[in-house]
């Protein structure tokens, strides 16, 4: 697993193995424990023989998208922790014999694919956006084409921002909300696709072990909700108001380009999710952050 030390990549590592994974940790620096395999993917560096007999891989890496204003040098950063990685994954699964080759490959990628959708709900076959997040996500996942091309089952993880009290949804806005300022964006009209972080989790594992299942994956709630709904019903479980609205102007001021991303009306579905059966824990934003927000609420997974 790349992307392993991440939010997501902790979780994920902990998830497989309780349910009986062994898993090698690729990481930049020289090895300290006997689960991880140094990579040096700036350069297009990996060992052959750290994938050679794996039954799959999982790419979480690259920069994270809300940690910068989108100068021109964090856009070149986000781009390059993408397909370099990406690539070099990609281009060490080709050169492995067919015999030695990891069947599976399970590429992060995201939701910032669409763009701009408005009311418009839509699934894996809409095309890309043309926003900067989208092509950044149309050219993350072509970088693994080579893997695909090689007979390799390549699953594109479409993620949502994960409900959870630590990750970069929830985190920075839980303070404003426990004083009573938190505020909708603009209008509040704007829809806001999420999953809960148990069911990014169960969508992972499922998708490892559904061999039937390749391309693009929207891994979202099917319940997605307006930026207004979503403020609500946050407020709502922590129990304080939340009369306030950012203006977009504000907001740009703040965040630079990223504003637009954070005011962008996304309505996604998980079409191919729903089609192989898989059982959401919480399809409701209310469920989502009653379990992420009051875990004494949160059911067993």
């Amino acid at each position: 697993m790349a992307g392993a030390s991440g939010f997501l990549g902790t979780r994920l590592v902990d998830r497989l193995r309780q349910s009986g994974h062994d898993i090698t940790r690729l990481v930049r620096r020289p090895t300290q424990r006997p689960d991880e395999a140094t990579w040096d993917p700036a350069q297009g560096r990996l060992d052959l023989s750290v994938l050679a007999g794996a039954d799959a891989v999982i790419n979480l890496a690259g920069a994270n998208i809300g940690d910068h204003r989108w100068t021109a040098r964090y856009k070149r950063v986000l781009r390059d922790s993408r397909l370099n990685t990406t690539g070099t994954i990609a281009r060490a699964l080709t050169q492995l014999p067919e015999a030695d080759r990891p069947r599976t490959l399970l590429q992060s990628s995201a939701t910032g694919w669409y763009g701009e959708t408005g009311e418009q709900a839509v699934t894996e076959d809409a095309s890309a956006g043309s926003t900067f997040l989208a092509d950044l996500c149309r050219v993350w996942e072509a970088a693994a084409r080579p893997a695909e091309d090689a007979g390799v089952r390549v699953v594109l993880l479409r993620t949502a921002p994960a409900i959870d009290a630590g990750g970069s949804l929830i985190k920075p806005l839980l303070l404003p909300f426990k004083m009573g300022a938190g505020a909708r964006i603009g209008g509040g009209q704007q829809w806001m696709a999420w999953v809960a972080l148990a069911d990014w989790l169960n969508a992972a594992e499922f998708l490892l072990e559904r061999e039937d299942v390749a391309g693009p994956v929207n891994i979202v709630a099917p319940n997605p909700v307006r930026n207004i709904d979503f403020t609500k019903a946050f407020a709502r479980t922590l129990n304080r108001p939340a009369l306030l609205a950012v203006p977009g102007p504000a907001l740009d001021l703040v965040l630079g380009e990223l504003a637009g991303e954070a005011q962008r009306s996304q309505r996604i579905l998980p079409g191919v999710l729903s089609g192989a059966g898989f059982a959401w824990a919480y399809p409701t934003i209310e469920g989502a952050l009653s379990a992420a927000l009051r875990p004494d609420h949160a059911t067993v997974t």
